[in-house]
């Protein structure tokens, strides 16, 4: 039976929902090994093998390959697959190629896409022989790993033909406007990304610090510029309408938000009659740094154990400093630094402990909401790691806990 078949009847993913009572043990290490020796998306020669970035999206609970000249540039109605393998070492020591599987769900990923991508990349990190940092990405909140490595992100409504849903984008009425907002992710940051963001094509939905893009599918692509936005952004917007006007002959224009002209463009998003002082709406995507500030939550450490015959969690440190020697190889812990949460998997942890470390993080984020501790919590970046596999970003915050 092929792998996707039980899927196609699963009406919410929801890993609560999930029999994980194997997931973990040595059967289940084999079986995904072999079955992931038949993937073609990993048998390339090039995978686990060779420095990178490799892009796959699912679609029809396949794994396909995202064109490279594509890289950055994401539906939100589509789940993806990202690797990056890097080197590690010096000269005085023998590079050691590690890896990142980043899985990045839409906001408007379907059920099935979203389960297929997370069971996928369970199987890849199997394909790498357990060595890789696996990381949940969200679209609304990304972490600064995953932003690092797309210097410019471009965010589109949308998605790829599935089983339950499909958006296509081609055969969208051309009264349809098509708004895009530019902007520095996160705000401020020396290294920020350009992220280009497909929003609702309304006047609320522009912004006084950002730049803008209307094509309304007319003759005319117009240019919005906030009274606040920076030259990397207006840089960056020129950039967009020449791709744009590169598969169409269209007139451009320019308007700064200071002339009067330019309520031009709110007329056109249905802001004709509108009365305001000013525009001021929130970026799509959230900052995990901000979100950690707005809500702050102290550093805590806990230790998954069935060492003493049953299931315990329980908490080892809460706001005390954290260290390498605080966390032991016969166990699982879940470090919560505020900002993010890490799952440390030591080599010596049970079946038990490494099945159902999943559901425990779960359980935690939930207690977190009830507790109305975190705000956004739910949005912040999980990621495991396994002893002696550590990524540098698990180290660097480690050393910022210390």
């Amino acid at each position: 039976m092929p792998p996707h078949e039980g899927l196609t009847h699963l009406k919410e993913y929801d890993i609560k929902d999930s029999n994980v009572e194997l997931i973990g043990s040595d059967i289940d290490h084999k079986v995904k090994y072999r079955s992931a020796q038949t993937e073609p998306a990993w048998n390339d020669g090039k995978v686990g093998q060779v420095a990178g970035l490799h892009i796959w999206r699912i679609e029809n609970f396949e794994v396909i390959i995202w064109p490279h000249d594509k890289a950055g540039e994401f539906y939100d109605g589509d789940s993806y697959i990202v690797l990056h393998s890097y080197k590690v070492g010096n000269k005085d020591r023998e590079e050691k190629l590690c890896h990142d599987i980043f899985f990045w769900l839409g906001s408007k990923t379907s059920q099935d896409e979203a389960g297929t991508a997370a069971y996928k990349t369970v199987e890849l990190d199997e394909f790498l022989r357990g060595s890789a940092t696996s990381h949940r990405e969200v679209q609304q909140a990304p972490s600064e790993q995953f932003m690092a490595l797309f210097p410019k992100l471009k965010i589109l409504s949308g998605g790829v033909r599935s089983g339950f849903r499909h958006v296509d984008r081609d055969t969208r009425p051309e009264a349809i406007n098509t708004l895009l907002r530019i902007f520095k992710h996160p705000p401020g940051a020396r290294t920020a990304s350009l992220v280009v963001h497909e929003v609702e094509p309304i006047w609320q939905s522009l912004d006084e610090e950002d730049v803008f893009v209307l094509d309304a599918g007319s003759t005319k692509i117009w240019v919005w510029q906030g009274k606040s936005c920076s030259p990397m952004e207006k840089a960056k917007a020129a950039q967009v309408v020449h791709d744009m006007t590169l598969a169409k002959h269209v007139d451009v224009e320019v308007l700064s938000q200071a002339e009067s002209r330019s309520r031009l463009v709110v007329d056109l998003l249905g802001g004709k009659d509108a009365d305001y002082a000013s525009l001021q709406c929130p970026r799509p995507i959230k900052s995990s740094q901000k979100l950690a500030t707005e809500s702050p939550r102290p550093q805590r450490l806990y230790r998954f154990s069935d060492e003493s015959g049953r299931m315990s969690f329980n908490l080892v440190k809460d706001g005390q400093s954290i260290r390498r020697q605080d966390f032991d190889g016969n166990d699982v812990f879940v470090f919560d630094n505020g900002t993010a949460i890490w799952v440390w998997r030591g080599l010596k942890a049970s079946k038990a402990e490494k099945s159902m470390w999943i559901k425990v993080v779960q359980m935690y984020v939930r207690q977190l909401q009830e507790r109305q501790e975190g705000g956004e919590v739910h949005l912040a970046p999980v990621a495991t790691v396994l002893e002696g596999n550590e990524s540098p970003a698990f180290l660097k915050a480690l050393e910022a806990a210390a």
